[in-house]
């Protein structure tokens, strides 16, 4: 079932791609930087660029997903946002995203919002003490499972 990584364009989104490719499933990603976008392609990953608080374009790359990969970081690193203001807006649109494109699973990296979003199944992953590789495991064994707890 396919995944996407929204935010893939963070410091940890390279060890979750990996990760995500080494199981031989189609993979999406949605960035802000065009020329990680450019790389990520060549690896054979589906990219979307855009602002990571347009929830549309986020809902539009995210149809047929089964998986989400929220890098909460890039909601929260600076970077430009120019349809939710800070952090949390930004993950509610994720979570309002998600929700209209009918996505079974967010797997959120580092935090999540107050109330898990619209999605059936959901999952925290904690990145405190952990090193990228171990993070990006997580990830990995939480979207192979048939269904979380």
């Amino acid at each position: 079932m396919p995944v996407i990584v929204v935010g893939a364009d963070t410091p940890l989104g390279p060890s979750i791609l990996a990760a995500l490719l080494s199981r031989n499933r189609e993979i999406r990603a949605f960035v802000s930087d065009p020329a990680v976008a450019a790389r990520l392609r060549e690896s054979g990953v589906r990219v979307a660029v855009g602002d990571v608080s347009d929830a549309s374009h986020v809902a539009g790359a995210s149809i047929g997903c089964f998986s989400a990969v929220l890098l909460t970081e890039a909601a929260l690193d600076g970077r430009d946002h120019s349809f939710a203001l800070g952090g949390d807006a930004v993950l509610t649109a994720w979570a309002t995203a998600l929700a209209e494109a009918a996505v079974t699973r967010a797997i959120w990296v580092g935090s999540a919002p107050p109330d898990l979003p619209a999605t059936p199944e959901a999952a925290v992953v904690d990145i405190d003490n952990r090193s990228p590789t171990e993070i990006a495991a997580s990830i990995a064994e939480i979207d192979d499972r048939r269904s979380l707890p």
